[in-house]
């Protein structure tokens, strides 16, 4: 991959999560105004790969992305990178708490610091932007004068040249949001034996006891799900389908397993790829569900198939 996109302008805490990813030093970038536009341009073949947000310690699921993912051309998870959350309140220079009465940032930024807001600035009015780094950009525009302060990154406000006039300003101390990268399908990444498989399941139709039904699949193979969200799917009021990640790669017995068990009762299944953890965690495989003991099994069923055996 030479050309990275991103859910940017730059200065996002998405920006930061591509500069941890080793691979993207050097290489082309591209920053896009909304998580929808990164995603387009992968599948426009405009960028090999983009950077988007997909879930908050704080407030959950990034709707935006899990939405994008589970319609519209197929696309992968190649990767995914963990970033600590740090918030500043910046303004422009001269700006002190007392003037703020406007503050702007992204929903799931103000959502973080909520609490910190109510206690230190009652009176302030919430202005939704794209981004954390475009309410920081905005301010530094003598031209708009709607806003009064931002809540970005610190990088963000120091690329702008704004005053911070409070640090760390989140309501939770050690919030941290996930980033993956996302591709067009092609190679899988190897396994590691600390995986991460992530899917879109969708219902044949809504009944009594669906949603188990998909969950056994997991269950009874010892596969732990790290999130387990449900999404409209925009066909009809009350039409939802469930965005998964699992542990464990697509290359695991286990998960193939499960796979072939959810397309047996699904409409739909939705791979978005198998990768690597970002924080390396080796998956638990509970008594009985390792490799070993599901070839053995498919080969006891060979051979009774065969006439031979027992």
């Amino acid at each position: 991959m030479t050309h990275y996109g991103y859910f940017g302008p730059a200065g996002t805490f998405t920006e930061m999560a591509l500069n941890g990813w080793g691979p993207a030093a050097g290489a082309e970038r591209t920053a896009y105004g909304s998580v929808d536009a990164a995603i387009a341009a992968v599948r426009a073949g405009e960028v090999d790969a983009a950077m988007v947000p997909i879930e908050n310690s704080v407030e959950g699921g990034v709707t935006a992305t899990l939405d994008a993912l589970a319609q519209g051309e197929p696309l992968v998870v190649v990767g995914e990178v963990l970033v600590p959350i740090t918030f500043v309140l910046a303004a422009r220079p001269g700006t002190t708490l007392a003037d703020v009465e406007a503050v702007g940032t992204h929903s799931h930024a103000w959502a973080q610091v909520r609490q910190w807001m109510l206690a230190n600035l009652p009176q302030a009015t919430y202005v939704p932007t794209l981004s954390t780094a475009s309410a920081a950009t905005g301010l530094a525009d003598p031209a708009a004068q709607h806003l009064d302060a931002a809540v970005c990154a610190p990088v963000a406000a120091a690329d702008n040249g704004l005053d911070v006039l409070a640090s760390d300003i989140g309501d939770i101390g050690n919030a941290v949001t996930r980033f993956v990268l996302v591709a067009r399908p092609g190679v899988l990444p190897p396994r590691t034996g600390a995986d991460k498989t992530t899917l879109v399941l969708f219902q044949r139709d809504d009944h009594s006891g669906g949603l188990l039904a998909l969950l056994e699949e997991f269950a009874t193979r010892g596969i732990n799900l790290t999130r387990l969200e449900s999404r409209p799917t925009k066909e009809e009021m009350g039409s939802y389908c469930f965005s998964i990640d699992a542990e464990g790669h697509v290359m695991d017995e286990r998960v193939g397993e499960a796979l072939m068990g959810l397309r047996r009762i699904c409409a739909e299944i939705r791979f978005l790829g198998s990768y690597p953890r970002a924080d390396r965690q080796t998956a638990t495989v509970a008594p009985l569900n390792t490799d070993e003991d599901f070839t053995s099994a498919r080969a006891w069923l060979g051979a009774l198939r065969g006439g031979s055996g027992r």
